[in-house]
């Protein structure tokens, strides 16, 4: 079970390259976007992350976003990256990510099983569902880069705020981000490992994802990531962006409507797009949303 132990330790950066893209954007300088969120009792920022960062982009942290992560009485998260147990995420890829009745290549159109076979070992992975698959092979050329979970936005803020006990929420368990994959239609699971097949045989040309990022022109990126998901995948985007955000705007809802709080909020840029993002979810709740950064 090897290759499951190696699925199992990327799981959440696997759900982050998926899940924390880039968005649409206003007028910002050239830094990550921030937003904030105010009500009449509470205001709460809301912060695009990137998951998994280079070395490079180690100084992402603005003047601007320090002086409101000093002023948050709480931060917020996806779910628990940093306080991960590497047993239980196991666990969970051995439980949501393995099918023992199908082979994967059963799954797959001929041509997409033979473009399989050229970028992995298609004996060591037959038995995972598409989706965890996909996750595999939709982060090698990001960890080939570089990247690391551990020099992601979340995993720093989670442990910089656990350092100053400041009180940290998350919005959703391991298990949770687990279900996100298992409990899609095995369509939607398979057009998925496809396109990712597809992009691995003919990579996009264009600015690396992490750049974009760092300098907060997310228009470049958002509005082409989230809509080809939208209209190629309705199921993944469905489950991945749509609910999800509904979800967390009515948990923010009732912390601007009952607290007298600053919170900050740091979740994947791409929950910050379009009509089903955040700010959006929010300004169409009654607040006022304004792009600061």
């Amino acid at each position: 079970m090897h290759i499951v132990r190696r699925i199992a330790a990327r799981l959440v950066l696997g759900l982050a390259i998926v899940a924390g893209g880039l968005g649409a954007a206003g007028a910002a300088g050239a830094a990550p976007a921030l937003w904030v969120v105010k009500s009449d009792h509470a205001q709460i920022y809301l912060f695009g992350t990137l998951h998994a960062l280079s070395p490079a982009a180690a100084k992402w942290r603005t003047p601007l976003y320090d002086k409101v992560y000093a002023q948050a009485q709480a931060l917020w998260f996806e779910t628990d990256v940093a306080g991960a147990d590497p047993a239980a995420i196991q666990n969970l890829m051995a439980r949501y990510g393995v099918d023992p009745d199908r082979a994967l290549s059963q799954k797959l159109a001929p041509s997409d099983v033979e473009t399989l076979r050229h970028a992995a070992d298609l004996k060591r992975i037959d038995h995972l569902r598409p989706w965890a698959a996909a996750l595999v092979l939709s982060m090698q050329p990001v960890v080939q880069q570089g990247a690391k979970v551990e020099a992601g936005a979340d995993v720093a803020m989670t442990n910089a705020a656990r350092g100053a006990s400041k009180p940290v929420k998350f919005f959703e368990s391991l298990e949770d981000q687990a279900h996100l994959f298992a409990d899609l239609p095995e369509a939607s699971e398979v057009k998925y490992l496809a396109d990712v097949l597809r992009d691995r045989a003919h990579p996009r040309r264009g600015e690396p994802l992490e750049q974009a990022w760092l300098d907060g022109d997310l228009a470049r990126l958002g509005p082409a990531l989230v809509g080809e998901m939208k209209a190629n995948n309705p199921a993944l985007y469905n489950a991945l962006l749509k609910r999800r955000n509904e979800q967390w705007a009515a948990e923010l809802d009732k912390e601007l409507a009952t607290g007298a709080k600053t919170e900050l909020v740091n979740v994947g840029a791409l929950h910050m797009v379009g009509d089903d993002g955040l700010p959006a979810l929010l300004k169409a709740r009654g607040y006022t949303v304004e792009r600061i950064q």
